[in-house]
């Protein structure tokens, strides 16, 4: 069972597959680097659906915070640099110094400032290793939603951005593949439930 963010630390530390990412990036020894989104939340819901076989990520979500060297070039660079090492993940590396632009919000402070701008509260999570190569989870809207398996919008999404939020989740489809979720729309409205 997973109840609270110490069971869900202690269950990606004892997943190989989820540490040996995370030793890879780490190599890379970026400035407040982090793996957010579907990494830490698609391994919670497995895990809460008892799925015997890990549900595919279409993509390996890493961020760090470079105020100074704050270009696509760069982060592409990495992204390689990854695939020499792990040529069949699929890498996706951002620097949040320049992801505001993009999301027409004001600059973030860090990474975890712009992880709290994600659209749900769900996919507001990440993690990184500490100098002891030990998990470390940064959730800035707390770990109930993921854990009661209920999609929310974050704050920024449940105003005036609630028609991003809505496509989004009408996109993602993540009951088909997890259908004890319970997935609100920006007003709150239960979206969709395949809970009986």
């Amino acid at each position: 069972m997973l109840e609270t963010e110490g069971d869900i630390i202690q269950c990606i530390q004892e997943d190989e597959w989820m540490m040996n990412i995370l030793k890879t990036v780490q190599t890379l020894e970026l400035p407040d680097w982090w793996i957010c989104a579907g990494f830490v939340r698609s391994k919670i819901w497995d895990v809460l659906h008892d799925f015997s076989v890990r549900t595919p990520l279409p993509d390996i979500d890493v961020i760090f915070f470079d105020s100074v060297h704050a270009s696509e070039r760069i982060e592409k660079e990495y992204e390689k640099h990854l695939v020499s090492i792990s040529p069949h993940i699929p890498w996706s590396v951002k620097n949040q110094a320049r992801m505001h632009s993009l999301n027409d919000m004001p600059p973030y402070s860090s990474s975890i400032d712009g992880v709290a701008k994600f659209p749900e509260t769900v996919t507001a999570l990440a993690v990184t290793l500490n100098k002891c190569e030990h998990v470390m989870l940064a959730a800035p809207w707390g770990v109930r939603d993921v854990l009661k398996m209920e999609v929310r919008p974050t704050k920024y999404y449940s105003r005036i951005r609630k028609a991003v939020y809505n496509r989004r989740i009408a996109a993602k489809k993540w009951s088909e593949t997890w259908p004890k979720l319970k997935v609100f729309d920006a007003d709150g409205k239960l979206r969709h439930t395949n809970r009986k």
